[in-house]
């Protein structure tokens, strides 16, 4: 009883006017970094943009940036880029996921404790979508797939799930912006049904929420895409790779981290770059064969190819998209040989002449030789600083820790 009569008394005496007098003398609430007469976190959201948003601290993943994005394909290849980049300036990322819990697990440490938020929905689900964008201000649609599955075809995944997603943003009223990410070569008579997907998606965005901003990205290169490590497996396991034509199609592979870098600062800019397209490809352009040497080179791996004209290799793809939906059993996922990847070759895919670039959202794009390909040093026979194209052996003294 002594003990509660004690507690009670000091909950008394802190509740006296005076004793919250000489707390404000210690630790004054006027204070410019928070206090109950200055709200901690003022609203001054821009009608266009981001650019006004109020932020605290130095810049750092600890700091408030005032963004809260919600970036549908967080769990993708460019998904994790983004959302690095986002957290690592101190914005909120909502991470919607359709998986298993351990989907977005690699994500959370991107960001300050609390920043990178998983939610689970369903993409067919319009109030699981609302949900996990309830409190954003901001979306980015990174979703897209280049082949089908017997549940998702390319018009869904790749338009009807992107026309939702600006339509329900619109509906929301306090998203400010809207990012699409669509594929460099995207049009409507191009004969891959992926790039008419993604054509199609652009205009019902802009359709849907006019103040939106197209990104169009080349081939994306990096440690976990599907075009270098898709050659060197490929190399290793049958020493060789397959060049559909004879190589000689023009592509301008992109560095993903500059394509990331470039959805930011589309998203954090004035508003300059509202309701624009950007075709972002890289500062190189490569034929075919010309970005396979590149993966041998790296590999170390003598460079062998096998030419199949592209009526073959349509031949060699084409089964499993007629089986696709006859079979009662789900089938391979396609690697090289994809049928629609192929008709995508079939043309060059490069930057228009007069298109919005890098250059105009402020970013210097990797060139590729060099740093952003050093991931394939894993495929290298014998361990990373041998291969069987290395004439000689290095000394053992290099290494580290090493003493005879």
């Amino acid at each position: 009883m002594q003990a509660i009569s004690r507690r009670l008394a000091q909950q008394q005496s802190l509740n006296s006017p005076s004793s919250i007098a000489s707390l404000k003398f210690i630790y004054p609430l006027s204070h410019h970094y928070c206090g109950a007469d200055r709200p901690r976190y003022e609203s001054t959201l821009a009608t266009r943009g981001v650019g006004h948003l109020v932020r605290k601290g130095t810049g750092g993943r600890s700091s408030v940036s005032g963004i809260v994005a919600t970036v549908f394909g967080a769990t993708g290849f460019l998904g994790r880029y983004v959302v690095q980049q986002l957290a690592k300036m101190g914005s909120q990322v909502l991470v919607p996921f359709r998986g298993s819990e351990d989907s977005p697990r690699h994500l959370k440490l991107m960001g300050d404790l609390g920043q990178i938020v998983p939610m689970k929905y369903n993409p067919r689900d319009e109030s699981s979508i609302k949900a996990v964008m309830a409190k954003a201000n901001v979306v980015l649609n990174l979703i897209g797939r280049e082949y089908e599955t017997r549940n998702y075809s390319f018009e869904e995944v790749n338009h009807s799930m992107a026309e939702q997603l600006a339509t329900i943003a619109k509906e929301h009223g306090g998203i400010l912006r809207f990012i699409q990410v669509s594929c460099l070569g995207a049009s409507s008579s191009s004969p891959s049904r992926f790039l008419r997907a993604k054509a199609a998606a652009e205009e019902s965005v802009l359709k849907a929420f006019p103040e939106a901003t197209i990104l169009r990205p080349a081939g994306m290169i990096g440690t976990e895409d599907r075009i270098m490590n898709t050659w060197a497996h490929f190399a290793k396991k049958y020493g060789f790779v397959p060049l559909f034509g004879d190589g000689s199609t023009k592509i301008q592979p992109v560095y993903v981290v500059d394509v990331a870098a470039g959805a930011v600062s589309a998203l954090t800019d004035d508003g300059t770059s509202i309701g624009k397209v950007y075709e972002l490809g890289g500062p190189e352009i490569f034929t075919v064969h010309d970005l396979a040497e590149i993966m041998f080179d790296m590999i170390r791996e003598w460079p062998r190819y096998v030419k199949v004209p592209f009526p073959i290799a349509k031949a060699i793809s084409t089964p499993r998209e007629i089986l696709l939906n006859k079979v009662p059993f789900p089938l391979p996922t396609p690697s090289i040989f994809n049928l629609d990847q192929i008709l995508a070759l079939t043309q060059d895919t490069v930057v228009s002449e007069n298109a919005l670039t890098f250059n105009d959202l402020g970013i210097a794009p990797h060139k590729l030789k060099g740093y952003p390909v050093e991931f394939l040093i894993s495929y290298r026979k014998g361990g990373p600083q041998f291969g069987s194209t290395v004439s000689e052996k290095v000394d053992p003294d290099s290494f580290p820790g090493f003493s005879r």
